[in-house]
């Protein structure tokens, strides 16, 4: 990935905050048919292995599991806050014409070596922990409990889970990026902020806010 040095994020903890911030991952692999990739969420355990990893689960007819081999090297992408920039939302660019359009956005690259898990003892913790982690933010405080497996008819459960296969990613490397504007003036980049939360964009406002701060290293 392309890093210019003020867009380089190499902060494990705000690169976990991204990945679980937005869980659907692409997951990249090479095989005998050529490249391919896949849409899936992860599940982000950080205390196993050295750099952490990744869980998830694919379909069973999905060919991945058995094309791409235990120990083959693979690529996740996780895209957090982005969006369009207009050179209009700069009161730089008023003054003296100078600015062209952009495109801002958060990325985290996870470099790893895949395992395939199929046994159901495995399936079912991996589908366990997504639910937990997502169900917990799908509802609102109120009446409603969050779903939890045991909800579903066991031999209903027992057919699902047999219709999936476990992956594992297990984390060689992150690579994160933050292009946000850094390399703005700060009257350009507050312009940008307030055209963005005007047009309801707070996520990436509030990325590119964040951004701007003197930065906390752990």
């Amino acid at each position: 990935m392309y890093m210019p040095a003020h867009f380089a994020e190499d902060r494990p903890e705000e690169l976990h905050r991204i990945m679980r911030a937005h869980p659907l991952g692409l997951l990249c692999t090479a095989g005998p048919d050529g490249l391919d990739a896949n849409h899936l969420p992860f599940h982000l355990d950080p205390a196993t292995g050295p750099h952490g990893t990744l869980l998830a689960h694919v379909a069973r007819a999905n060919p991945l599991w058995q094309r791409v081999p235990s120990g083959s090297a693979v690529l996740v992408v996780f895209r957090g806050a982005e969006g369009y920039i207009s050179p209009n939302w700069y009161p730089g660019k008023h003054a003296t014409h100078r600015a062209v359009p952009t495109w801002n956005y958060e990325a985290v690259h996870v470099h790893g070596t895949l395992t395939v898990h199929d046994e159901e003892k495995h399936v079912r913790q991996v589908v366990a922990r997504l639910t937990h982690t997502h169900e917990a933010l799908a509802e609102p405080p109120g009446p409603h409990r969050p779903w939890r497996m045991g909800d579903a008819p066991p031999d209903y459960l027992q057919a699902m889970l047999q219709s999936i296969v476990g992956i594992e990613v297990r984390i060689t490397r992150l690579e994160g990026k933050r292009k946000l504007g850094q390399n703005r003036e700060a009257p350009d980049r507050e312009g940008a902020q307030h055209a963005l939360q005007l047009r309801g964009h707070t996520a990436l406002a509030d990325a590119m806010r964040q951004a701007s701060e003197p930065r906390q290293d752990s």
